[in-house]
C-alpha cells in the first residue's frame, strides 16, 4: 500500500462489511463509522449527504455512483474502481487512494484538502472548484484532463503529468515546471506570471 503523508497509518476499522450486493442502492443520510468495506460492489449507488468517517474500502466498486454534499473523512481506497463516478460538494479531507482506477471520474466543488493520490491515473478526469490543499499528487497523470478554479496551494506535485491539461483559474503556486509535466497544459495570463516567476524570470510590462 502507498504511504500515507509523513508515514501516518491508517486509521483502524472495528466492523466489517463484505462481498455485499449494494448495486443501486441508496446511501444518503446513512453514518459509517470506522467499518472496512470489502468486494462490495456500489454500481450506480446514490449518495447525498452520508457521512463515512475512517472508513476502509477494499476492491469496492463506485462505478456510476453519484455523491453530493456527503463525507469520506480519512477514509482508505485500496484497489477500488470509480469508472464515471461524480462527487458534487463532497469532502474527502485526508482520504487515501492507492491503486485505484479513475476513469471519466468527475468532481464539482467540495473538500480534497491532505488527500492522498500518488500515482493516480486520472486522465480526462474533471476537477472543478475543488479545493485541494496540500493533497498529494505525486507522480500522479492528469493528462488531457480539466482542473478548473481548484485551489492546489501546497500540493504535492513532483513527477506529475499535466500534459495538454486544462488548469485555468487554479492556483499553481506549487507548481515546479521543471519536476511536474505541463507539456501543452492550457493556463491564463495570470498563472504565467506564477509559472515565469517559480523559473526565476522578470515579466516587465515594457
Amino acid at each position: 500500500m502507498a504511504d500515507r503523508r509523513h508515514g501516518i497509518p491508517a486509521p483502524a476499522t472495528t466492523s466489517a462489511v463484505r462481498s455485499a450486493d449494494w448495486d443501486g442502492r441508496d446511501l444518503s443520510g446513512e453514518c459509517h463509522d470506522k467499518v472496512a468495506f470489502i468486494d462490495v460492489d456500489l454500481t450506480e449507488a446514490v449518495d447525498r449527504a452520508g457521512v463515512f468517517t475512517e472508513c476502509s474500502f477494499r476492491a469496492v466498486r463506485f462505478n456510476v455512483s453519484t455523491h453530493a454534499n456527503a463525507a469520506f473523512v480519512n477514509c482508505t481506497f485500496t484497489r477500488c474502481s470509480f469508472f464515471d463516478a461524480t462527487f458534487t460538494g463532497c469532502k474527502l479531507v485526508g482520504s487515501m487512494f492507492d491503486g485505484c482506477t479513475f476513469g471519466l471520474l468527475e468532481v464539482d466543488g467540495g473538500d480534497w484538502s491532505f488527500t492522498g493520490l500518488p500515482g493516480a491515473d486520472l486522465r480526462r478526469s474533471v476537477f472543478r472548484d475543488v479545493r485541494m490543499r496540500e493533497a498529494d499528487l505525486t507522480g500522479a497523470r492528469f493528462d488531457d484532463a480539466q482542473v478548473l478554479r481548484c485551489d492546489l496551494s501546497g500540493a504535492w506535485v513532483h513527477r506529475a503529468s499535466f500534459a495538454r491539461c486544462d488548469l485555468r483559474g487554479s492556483d499553481l503556486s506549487a507548481f515546479d515546471p521543471e519536476t511536474a509535466g505541463l507539456k501543452g497544459a492550457v493556463i491564463d495570463p495570470a498563472q504565467a506570471l506564477v509559472i515565469a516567476a517559480t523559473l526565476g524570470l522578470v515579466v516587465r510590462a515594457d
